[in-house]
This record gives structure tokens, sequence and C-alpha cells, in this order.
């Protein structure tokens, strides 16, 4: 039982409070010297150089840098500011519309920077004060917003799909193609579940602009595609460049990069300090995304070495009910870590081990990529550790309690973990089958 107590004694120590990625690679170091030859630890650099594409496939994680920039250069032009307000002014007359447009500005964030806590936090320091100043509820302006915020993880371009089209070893562009759907219904149940509790609770979404008040619906509409049209018009060229084969999910990263540029100068937000943060940021976050695919290769060998992968083989493969077993077994599992692990350190500690197993199960990849992108979106919303709760929390006014924030995404976690269970019973409903992904 090494490889399991490797395993279980670097989950030990991440619930201490150690830094991750040296956790992981310390650990793996200390069980190879401990129960292997330690000469294999040279072994490690060959790892590193083979991770970053010494033989041409490391070319797929040079997109996270690029979208990263991009994501924050558009996030310094006041984007979110100005599609909020847009969209605000267009449902005001709806009731629960100032929450409807925050979803919909987190959909349009998401496939524009796919920064969740930059989206979490525009979304709180501009659509959380105004909610709040109206009388909205806490909880559902706080869910809202949180929800709304992680939609960057499945909506493409995506980081997270980035991640595990490299640890799963499939096309990005097939797994862009294979999350709008579910992406776009996600959006769609938020949604319907706003207006159906607007309409249970009228007196907990109150209307922002009075129906019977002439209003000047032309220039609304004018000025709300003004802030629409030229981030939608940056996506449909990154994604479409990408869908039609035109460019890889690299070279798209690229155009996307200097379309974000070009955004900032037509919003006259460019200058060259902006740039240079953006740029700065970008190497934190990129930085911080390697250093734990580092961690993680060192910990792989050591798993691998003190034969934790046959371990964990043979018990996934002696789980009741073999691929839908497995496939329950695994969603359940990765929900309960993304309770006290971010997304990076799931994709690339958890996955690598079950990878064979689900190539033996001759489980459709792109499926269960969707699927476990889907339950890492999760991971971002599920108390007491979920990264965009304490996103919200850091800028949201001193009367928002952390009760309000934890209960008002409780629905929106239901939401997704219905649709991450119609995804895994139903797939050809969101058109994850083979089949289906081979036609787009």
């Amino acid at each position: 039982m090494i490889g399991v107590s490797i395993f279980l004694l670097a989950l030990a120590l991440l619930l201490f409070g150690y830094p991750v990625a040296f956790t992981f690679a310390g650990v793996g170091i200390l069980f190879v010297t401990m129960f292997d030859d330690p000469a294999s630890l040279a072994q490690i650099p060959y790892r590193i150089y083979a991770l970053m594409g010494d033989n041409g496939d490391g070319t797929v994680l040079m997109a996270i840098p690029l979208f990263v920039f991009m994501g924050l250069i558009l996030q310094r032009t006041g984007l979110a500011e100005q599609l909020l307000e847009s969209m605000g002014s267009l449902f005001g007359a709806v009731r629960g519309g100032l929450a409807v447009s925050t979803v919909l500005v987190g959909a349009l964030l998401a496939a524009s920077t796919g920064v969740v806590g930059a989206s979490v936090v525009a979304m709180g320091l501009i659509s959380l004060p105004v909610m709040l100043k109206y009388g909205y509820d806490p909880k559902l302006a706080a869910g809202s917003i949180c929800a709304a915020g992680t939609l960057g993880q499945l909506i493409p371009p995506s980081i997270v799909l980035i991640v595990l089209g490299d640890v799963l070893n499939v096309p990005v562009g097939d797994l862009f193609r294979a999350a709008l759907v579910p992406g776009l219904v996600l959006v769609a149940c938020y949604i319907v579940y706003i207006l159906i509790y607007a309409r249970l609770n009228p007196d907990a979404t109150p209307l922002i602009l009075d129906i019977d008040v002439d209003v000047n619906r032309t220039r609304q509409i004018a000025n709300a595609l003004k802030a629409i049209l030229p981030p939608v018009a940056l996506v449909l060229i990154v994604l479409g460049s990408i869908f039609t084969g035109i460019a890889t999910p690299t070279e798209s990263s690229a155009l996307g990069c200097l379309g974000a540029v070009c955004l900032a100068i037509l919003y006259r937000k460019f200058d060259f300090v902006m740039l240079w943060d953006s740029a700065h940021e970008s190497v934190k976050i990129t930085a911080m995304v390697f250093t734990v695919l580092l961690g993680a290769s060192v910990f792989s060998m050591g798993f691998s070495y003190t034969g934790g992968e046959e371990e964990i083989e043979h018990l996934l493969m002696s789980i009741p009910g073999e691929k839908w077993g497995f496939l329950v077994f695994t969603m359940v599992l990765i929900t309960v870590l993304g309770f006290f692990l971010d997304y990076i350190e799931i994709s690339y500690i958890v996955l690598p081990l079950v990878y064979t197993v689900v190539e033996q199960l001759e489980i459709n990849l792109v499926w269960f990529a969707i699927l476990v992108a889907m339950n890492l979106q999760t991971s971002f919303l599920t108390p007491p550790f979920g990264f965009a709760l304490f996103y919200l929390k850091g800028v949201a006014p001193e009367g928002l309690k952390t009760t309000d924030i934890y209960k008002g995404v409780l629905p929106f976690i239901a939401i997704q973990l219905l649709i991450l269970t119609t995804m895994l019973c139903f797939p050809w409903v969101f058109g994850l089958t083979s089949e289906a992904v081979s036609l787009w």
C-alpha cells in the first residue's frame, strides 16, 4: 500500500496548508528515496523536458499564458463595467433583471477573459452594490455573482479545458467544441432559476426601472450593442479560427492577445503601464500553474515508481458496475476533492491516475473531459474553500455575511450537479457522443 500512502500523505499535508507544488514534489522525492532507487531521481529533468514540449507536444500549454494575458487586458479596459451597465439598463424593467444581467455578463466575460478571479471581483465591485442598493436578497445577489464568475471554467476558451486536453491527450479544439453546448445550457438554467425565484419572491427582486416610465429604448439598445459587439466579435474570431481549423488553440490565443490590445485602443484605455501590469500578472498566474505542473510531475513519478499506479488501477477496475460504476465513483471523488483542492491540483494529480482506466474501459475521452470540467467548475463554489467565495468576500460590502454567500451559491451548485448528472446519463442531449463530436 505504499502507492496509496503517498497519495494520502500529500492530501494530509495540503490540509495543513503547505504549498501545493512543493508538497507534491517533496512527497514524491521522499518516497522514491525511501522505497525505490534514489538514482531514479535523475529522471526528473527528462520528465520536465518532455512536459515542456521537447517532443513538440508541449505547445498546447503555450495557450495558457496567452489566454490569461488576453483576459487581463480585457479586464483592465473596463469591459465588465460597460457590459454590466448596458445589460442592467436593458433588463431593469424585468423582475430579477439585475441578476439575469450578471449571469449574461458572466458568460460574455467567460468567453472573452476566462479568468475566474477577475470576473468575480469585477462583478462583485460593480453589480453587488447596485443589487443590494435596490433591495435584492443578498443570498441571490452573492450566488448569482459567484456562479456567473465561474462560467469561465467551462465556456471556451477555458484554461481548465486546455489543462484537461494536455492531461488526457485530447485535442483542445475538440474540447472547446464539446463544451459550448453544456456551457450555454448552464447559463440558460441559471437564468430560468433566477426568473422563477423572482416570480416566487417579488420583494426580494424589485424592479430598478418603472415599466410605465417612457425610456429611450433605442438609445439603451444602441449603448448595449456598443458594449457587447466588440468582445463578442473577438470571441467569434478566436473560437471561429479554432472550430474551422484555420488555427490551433495556441495560434488563436496569440490572435486573441492582438485583438485584446486592439480593443484596448478602441476603448481608449491602452497605455504601456496597463500592458506591463497585464504581462506581469500573466507571468505570476502562469508561473503558479506551471510550478504545480512540475510538482505534480515529480509526484506522479514517485507514485509510479513505488507501485501506486498498479494499486489504483486494480482498485478502480474492481468497482462494481464497470464503466458506469467507475464514472460515478470518479465524479463523486472529484466533487469531494473540490471542497479542498483547486482545479489545477485535481487535474494534474487525480486525472493521470484514472487515465489508464478510462482508456481500458473505452470511455470517450471528450465526454469524460467535459464531465470533469463541469465537476471542476463546481469546486469553485463549494464551501468552505471555494475560491469564488473568497474572491467575492474580499470585495463585498461589510453588511454581506459569509453565510449569505454560502447559502446563495447552494442552488447554483445544485443546478450544476443536476446538469452534470444529465450529461453523465444522457450525453447525446449535449452532443457529447464521439459521433457528434466528429460531426462538429
